[in-house]
């Protein structure tokens, strides 16, 4: 203890209370201040405890949403048993399995499955093609950002529902009027998506690359990109949910001609037949495409960005 603050912390104590303390100072063991520094830092950046196995991990992913579902199913089944509705207009867990089983069973939810899925990632491949360079140009280029990101985030915000007339009239019922209402439910978002990444790209980081004599290109591709990467993939996550949403949506209205059975097609059919179990099995259906999706594609590419960026240590 220094001396003057000893001094301090000793005034108006007695003689026995001051040798006391005295005695105990001569006895403190030399503060080892590197030591104990370097400790308590490695101690805040390590995680307490050995690190989880991958069996670990994995269920400790799986366990939350399989209890959400388990949830969702006693809620479900006490709602069917009170009454509410007849059985036919609000069909139980079990009615909903025996449906999906038939449509199983000759084919139709396999074909629903395959098509709408096949249409959903080459819709959102091309929106990711076209939206990308559009969204660089639209964040670098300043005079067309003025110009042009009022109109884009207007076509973010306009429901895709509303372009499925005039495709059926441009395309015909056919796979263009159905690819046509995606891009223009995901395009927008993707731009969007890619301009906030780059709005949060610190200017630090363009100053070194000019210093290094980064080019207009190896300053997009090498520094801008990678920065803006948390923000584009937000921008891609939000881009497959209207890609997904305006699929369904160009399914359930235009029907016919050309342009195959997906879900939306299979939506409908359980409308047409009044059959609730039909309809409940393709929501089911639609809603399992969105979270496998998620959980596949883009929480691992999340996870392992926030794990390159030190902003996240779990597996």
């Amino acid at each position: 203890m220094p001396t003057d603050a000893r001094t301090w912390f000793t005034s108006g104590l007695s003689t026995e209370d001051k040798d006391r303390i005295a005695d105990a100072v001569a006895h403190e063991p030399p503060a080892d201040t590197g030591t104990d520094v370097t400790a308590g830092l490695d101690a805040l950046q390590t995680p307490a405890g050995a690190i989880p196995g991958a069996m670990a991990v994995a269920w400790r992913r799986v366990w939350p949403p399989l209890l959400a579902v388990a949830v969702v199913l006693v809620i479900w089944q006490a709602v069917v048993w009170s009454g509410v509705q007849p059985i036919w207009n609000l069909p139980g867990p079990r009615e909903v399995a025996q449906a999906v089983g038939r449509a199983a069973q000759d084919g139709s939810l396999w074909e629903a499955l395959t098509t709408s899925l096949s249409r959903g990632v080459l819709g959102f491949l091309a929106a990711v093609a076209i939206g990308t360079p559009l969204g660089i140009v639209v964040a670098r280029v300043k005079w067309v950002r003025v110009a042009f990101g009022p109109i884009i985030t207007g076509l973010q915000v306009l429901p895709s529902v509303a372009w499925v007339p005039a495709a059926i009239i441009w395309f015909g019922l056919s796979n263009g009027t159905v690819y046509f209402v995606v891009l223009m439910g995901a395009v927008p978002s993707v731009i969007n998506g890619i301009v906030a990444g780059v709005d949060q790209v610190p200017p630090l980081l363009r100053s070194v690359g000019r210093v290094l004599g980064a080019g207009r290109l190896a300053m997009v591709t090498e520094i801008v990109l990678p920065a803006a990467l948390p923000g584009y993939l937000a921008g891609l996550k939000q881009g497959w949910a209207f890609s997904w949403r305006s699929l369904m949506a160009a399914e359930i209205i235009a029907v016919g001609g050309s342009i195959g059975f997906g879900l939306g097609q299979f939506l409908d059919q359980g409308r047409q037949l009044a059959d609730m179990a039909l309809v409940f099995t393709a929501i089911l259906l639609i809603l399992a495409v969105g979270i496998a999706i998620e959980l596949v594609v883009f929480a691992p590419v999340e996870r392992a960005v926030l794990r390159r960026r030190g902003l996240r240590q779990d597996a």
